[in-house]
């Protein structure tokens, strides 16, 4: 076995010490440095949740020094100084300025312990998350074909359920996460910034990032034009989900695969959005998966698509979302299909009206239908 000697990415774990409670540590590999977040929340609900921001001086795994600490607005999710908070908590609750922080990693552990000014102190060993590991989830057994698979979807109660394809049987994780990179908030700082900037000129609406709604239609703009983001793209339909799963297979590999498998995600939304509270906010919340359907503006696909999609703050989202799952409720549900068959469903999703070019609107959706319907390839 390869142990990472890299402390970037997703760290979760409980501490312990004066309180109890969540650590969260996400750490961005910055090339000659490591920077990012640590936040603790608190099991006392009286008490306020806690950030800190972490720049290591180098890539060694040990790390030490004396950070400023931030208690988290229960309102907004965004860290505040304590004048501001702290009529909204009990009186007589000292909150620290700082704390001597240590990192300590080795073997696949964070080892985390901090002192703060006040004298209270705390402890933690957190592992990495597992999303680069296989999927513990077992395929659905009697879903094993293009024939079972429609019978088994139309059974389905309509609109409770939301799909997503992928063409390989990859654990369920966003673009974002996938790329290794872990800090949220830089990615609100710089990246959507810059984004900003630069696509401002070429939409016809300038987005008002200030506002809830416009933030989230760009994020969902940008996720929908191939830009990594801690989004992922649903939809109602499961036929519509199919097409994604197959449509960049090429036929002639297709017929050569005989073992191998795209993958259906089928995803309890109604049940998940009757239990838990959903959250639009990524950075400094506690971990959350969420629903969201965001306006489509200057946004043409998400109609065809009958789009949908999901926030998350959340690496390994497949662990998260069986965490939350119980033995009345399994939330999510995956099925793998035979990738020979993509000839067979592509004809049939294009007698359906689920094509390229219906589900593109522009020109590259409209060759790419019309080379699907001319050309074998």
């Amino acid at each position: 076995m390869i142990r990472s000697t890299l402390m970037n990415g997703q760290w979760i774990g409980r501490y312990s010490g004066t309180n109890s409670g969540q650590l969260v540590v996400d750490l961005d590999d910055r090339g000659t440095h490591y920077e990012g977040t640590a936040c603790a929340y608190d099991d006392d609900q009286l008490l306020p949740d806690t950030f800190v921001h972490v720049k290591t001086a180098d890539k060694q795994p040990i790390f030490q020094g004396r950070l400023p600490l931030m208690p988290i607005d229960p309102r907004t999710g965004m860290p505040n100084d304590w004048a501001s908070l702290q009529a909204l908590f009990p009186q007589g609750v000292n909150v620290p300025k700082d704390a001597f922080i240590s990192l300590n990693f080795q073997d696949d552990v964070l080892k985390v312990e901090w002192k703060t000014d006040i004298g209270t102190a705390g402890y933690a060993e957190i592992r990495r998350t597992k999303a680069n590991a296989p999927t513990e989830y077992h395929p659905l057994p009697d879903v094993r074909s293009w024939e079972d698979f429609k019978a088994f979807v139309t059974s389905l109660e309509h609109r409770r359920f939301i799909f997503r394809g992928q063409e390989r049987p990859l654990r369920l994780r966003t673009g974002f996460h996938r790329s290794g990179r872990a800090d949220l908030p830089r990615f609100l700082r710089e990246d959507i910034r810059a984004l900003h900037r630069h696509l401002s000129v070429r939409t016809s609406h300038v987005f008002n990032l200030d506002i809830p709604d416009e933030n989230g239609a760009f994020f969902n703009l940008v996720q929908h034009h191939g830009y990594p983001t801690p989004l992922l793209d649903w939809t109602f339909s499961p036929f519509v989900a199919a097409f994604f799963a197959y449509h960049q297979i090429r036929n002639s590999d297709a017929r050569s695969s005989r073992d191998e498998k795209i993958r259906i995600f089928i995803f309890d939304q109604k049940a998940w959005r009757e239990k838990y509270v959903q959250m639009i906010h990524l950075a400094w919340r506690k971990p959350h998966f969420s629903i969201m359907e965001f306006i489509a503006m200057n946004n043409e696909r998400l109609i065809p698509q009958q789009s949908i999609s999901t926030v998350t703050n959340v690496d390994d989202i497949e662990s998260y979302i069986r965490s939350m799952s119980t033995e009345e409720i399994q939330f999510l549900r995956i099925v793998d299909l035979p990738k020979i068959e993509r000839p067979n469903v592509i004809k049939e999703l294009s007698v359906m009206g689920i094509t390229a070019g219906s589900l593109f609107p522009g020109f590259d959706g409209a060759c790419e239908e019309l080379r699907e319907r001319f050309f074998d390839l």
